[in-house]
């Protein structure tokens, strides 16, 4: 069954051209595109050419976003010893050791980001099964196992974000807020570009880039003309 679009989405629709947008061209866009009763995201969706069920073409990273997500993200930790008041003393809004585990395999997900050290890793991975559809999982690959809580808390509640390309290799992230100017969402979008590009695969063959569209939480997709972007030199976007 087809699903019908809103009137709003239909007359949003008809604003964008089936055409690659320059960034900053498709980026105001969104902006004008974005007309739901809440603040919308600016999301991208980048299709690359990819397979993730081969374990060298599958990707998983972070990305530090220079102007932030706009975001107020709930940090919990998993430590034992000392490293629970580092956590506390850090920002972390929940902290705990085994007993966090518990309430977690209770129901208890007041948070947005799970932190935790190696050394409690064993432990944690009975929660796997529980966070990892939730993408809450804990991971070296992804900033959220370590020892350096303070860094690790600090990076992640000022805009850095973990993501990964899905099943059939497209990676489906926020970038910073609708309301965000469109420079701003321009040097975030930038360095997600170069990030994808630092990590790509080993195991990736041919055209790394196959697509890349945007659009606020509500909005239409606009499709953005990849080699614009990444030919962008930052210092033009600032």
């Amino acid at each position: 069954m087809t699903k019908k679009l809103s009137r709003r989405l239909q007359e949003l629709t008809q604003k964008v051209e089936e055409r690659p947008y320059e960034p900053l061209e498709g980026l105001n866009l969104l902006k004008e595109t974005a007309t739901a009763r809440f603040p919308e995201s600016a999301e991208a969706h980048i299709r690359l050419g990819i397979d993730p069920k081969y374990t060298d073409q599958q990707l998983r990273t972070t990305v530090a976003l220079p102007k932030g997500t706009g975001q107020t993200v709930r940090v919990a930790v998993i430590a034992k010893g000392e490293k629970v008041n580092e956590a506390s003393s850090s920002g972390a809004d929940v902290v705990g050791s085994e007993e966090l585990i518990e309430d977690i395999q209770k129901g208890m997900m007041d948070f947005d980001l799970l932190i935790a050290t190696p050394d409690m890793m064993p432990q944690v991975a009975k929660l796997g099964r529980l966070l990892g559809p939730r993408g809450l999982m804990p991971s070296p690959k992804g900033g959220t196992v370590t020892f350096n809580l303070a860094q690790a808390i600090e990076e992640f509640k000022a805009g850095k974000l973990e993501f990964r390309a899905d099943r059939t290799g497209i990676v489906h992230v926020m970038f910073g807020k609708a309301s965000f100017p469109a420079e701003d969402l321009l040097v975030n979008l930038k360095a997600l570009q170069e990030t994808i590009d630092r990590n790509r695969p080993s195991g990736a063959k041919g055209r790394y880039w196959r697509s890349i569209f945007i659009s606020a939480t509500m909005g239409p997709s606009i499709e953005v003309d990849i080699s614009t972007l990444r030919d962008l030199k930052l210092g033009d976007a600032a």
